[in-house]
């Protein structure tokens, strides 16, 4: 029977009992094992018959209670089997399948708190989270630490995301020496890969990965102690499970732990692409016009926007003043921009303005007074940056931040260190990126080739990011003031990009000048929607390529990136639909092209294509390919 629950009883030395609480998945792949040993919460985790997390620790250390002996109270499973729609999300319908297991522990001591560890087993990963039910003698406490591990079977390799710096990895378990960010890919066997994140982050502070002193054994390092409350539980830890990377790069795991959309009225979110102020600032155009952070350059931005289907314009930091004096106030533009005047014209022309703001100013002058002036004003969304703080406190004012967002109407995304995403995109969909990785030319430095295709398989597990992708004028941009550096790369490895990164707002960093310079180049942008209705992962790892498939309604969007190796690939179009005709339109590196030496060298063509068509695609050093496929009748 689906969903039952095994219960066995274990006579061990000393004539002890031990119970083992069975939970496996609806297709029996994956099977987790709880067990009580000398009082103390573990599992174990089995893929296919072959276990790749044995004898694991769980709990919680508290200042109240939590890191003793426990019995077991009671348990229940059920069958969650339920499909819900995403406003916008890399598949637009998502079924949510799982068994789920609940153990109830008590202490075996002193007041007899109790909590209670959540258990579910999905066909593509597992998650587990601690719950603390209304009690006698416990209302609130602190968790001063988490004792949850990942004890593997063997050292396996492991790469991990790395904040705003390149990804680490591969390395050994037992090589592993500071706390790394979530998520972590685990390959345990040429058909076992692992990701070990976080969904649901709401209330207690995130947590790092550290090694345990047990070998071949990572634990969750919260960012600081919280404060907990009965009746509030703990964000989910969770492993997502694949053949291969681009399994775990397909799964709906994290949405599927995060409650339904909160959002009554979501009509005014709208995903999209948007011109940005803030790399273009210097650039010369051949009229003569120099762009800068002002009002003649916003409306040329609008104008380039309205005609080319690209719905936003983010105005960057210093359109109040210098983002970071406390003397800036983001309820009133600097003396070089009309807000009003820039609003109006935007309007006029179809085009939603989304604006700065940083946590100083936000601080001083009122989170919620500043953006109601700006759901006052007509804006569209905020890109919140440098926000303060660690742990519990940031993520609880990034709730604040989303929500207040919501309640005025604005779509946001969040830069400069902030937590994961962690699913939350089903909650609150007007939560559009984050700048969860390295970011191009942020931080004031370049990302390379390989950097690109990790991400991919890394830190996209988390959710939308934003990776400030679509550069056409690389030749010079690194005399703008805020480009700072050298950006490798290859133009057509930029309109991949686009496909690649889930964002619900596409930022483009280059001017309305050097698309137009490659209007041919320029028009798979121009065709691009803003959001899809399924992905598909069709090929690549961390350490060579990744080529993928969206689709929007009955086209489809192929996007494939190499590392600094070149590389020739089928793209076999078997997810086509069987019997119709298409026209692909390829937008692909040159022979000479490099992403040092030759980065704006590109060519396009277009052939007839169906369902199972094998198309040669050739990605250049450090480049890319990028694919629009449209049904011909």
């Amino acid at each position: 029977m689906k969903g039952k629950l095994t219960i066995i009883l274990l006579l061990l030395a000393g004539f002890t009992f031990a119970q083992e609480y069975v939970i496996t998945s609806p297709d029996k792949n994956v099977e987790v094992t709880v067990t009580l040993s000398e009082g103390k919460p573990y599992y174990k985790l089995s893929v296919k018959d072959k276990t790749v997390i044995k004898h694991a620790r769980l709990g919680l250390k508290t200042d109240k209670a939590f890191g003793g002996s426990f019995q077991i109270l009671n348990t229940s499973n059920r069958v969650v089997n339920d499909t819900y729609e995403m406003l916008w999300w890399k598949n637009k319908e998502v079924v949510n399948h799982c068994h789920e297991l609940t153990l109830s522990l008590q202490e075996e001591t002193g007041k007899g708190r109790r909590m209670d560890i959540v258990f579910r087993a999905y066909n593509d990963g597992v998650a587990f989270r601690y719950a603390f039910p209304e009690q006698e003698h416990l209302e609130e406490f602190i968790i001063e630490e988490d004792l949850t591990e990942f004890s593997f079977s063997d050292d396996y390799t492991w790469w991990s995301a790395n904040g705003e710096r390149d990804n680490l990895g591969p390395f050994s378990i037992n090589a592993a020496k500071d706390a790394v960010f979530t998520p972590m890919v685990l390959e345990c066997s040429d058909e076992i890969y692992l990701a070990i994140q976080e969904a649901a982050i709401y209330h207690y502070a995130n947590f790092k990965l550290k090694r345990a002193r047990k070998p071949n054994t990572f634990q969750c390092e919260l960012q600081g102690p919280s404060k907990a409350k009965t009746g509030i539980p703990s964000s989910w830890r969770t492993i997502l499970i694949g053949e291969k990377p681009g399994d775990l790069l397909e799964s709906n795991l994290l949405t599927n732990l995060n409650p339904p959309c909160k959002i009554e009225d979501t009509s005014w979110i709208k995903p999209g692409k948007s011109m940005w102020d803030w790399r273009a600032w210097g650039y010369t155009a051949q009229d003569g016009f120099t762009y800068g952070l002002n009002t003649p350059s916003h409306k040329r931005f609008i104008d380039f926007a309205s005609r080319n289907n690209i719905q936003y314009l983010l105005m960057d930091a210093d359109w109040y003043g210098p983002e970071f004096s406390e003397e800036s106030d983001p309820t009133s533009a600097n003396k070089v921009i009309d807000i009003e005047e820039n609003l109006a014209y935007a309007k006029a022309r179809g085009v939603g303005i989304v604006l700065y703001l940083n946590d100083v100013g936000a601080k001083r002058y009122g989170l919620e007074r500043v953006l109601k002036q700006f759901h006052d004003w007509g804006v569209s969304g905020v890109k919140y940056g440098f926000m303060s703080g660690v742990g519990q406190e940031k993520v609880k004012h990034t709730r604040r931040v989303i929500e207040l967002c919501a309640k005025y109407k604005l779509i946001v995304l969040f830069h400069d260190n902030p937590i994961p995403p962690s699913g939350d995109v089903r909650t609150w969909p007007n939560v559009m990126s984050r700048e969860y990785g390295h970011s191009q030319a942020d931080a004031k430095y370049s990302y390379y080739p390989e950097t690109a295709v990790s991400a991919a398989f890394i830190n996209l597990l988390t959710g939308a990011l934003d990776m400030c992708n679509g550069w056409y004028g690389f030749e010079g941009s690194e005399l703008r003031p805020k480009v700072f550096r050298f950006i490798p790369g290859t133009v057509a490895a930029e309109n991949a990009k686009l496909v690649v990164f889930t964002a619900g707002l596409t930022v483009m960093p280059d001017t309305p000048e050097e698309y137009l310079d490659k209007s041919d180049l320029f028009a798979f942008i121009k065709h691009l929607p803003g959001h899809f209705d399924e992905l598909k992962v069709l090929g690549g790892d961390m350490e060579s390529y990744i080529s993928l498939a969206r689709r929007s309604g009955d086209s489809w969007y192929v996007g494939s990136l190499t590392t600094r190796e070149p590389r020739h690939l089928q793209v076999k179009l078997d997810f086509l639909d069987p019997g119709k005709h298409y026209k692909a339109y390829l937008y692909e590196d040159s022979p000479e092209t490099h992403f040092v030496n030759k980065r704006e060298a590109y060519k396009v063509r277009e052939e007839e294509v169906l369902a199972g068509t094998e198309l040669n695609v050739w990605l250049a050093p450090g480049g890319g390919n990028a694919i629009r496929i449209v049904p011909l009748d």
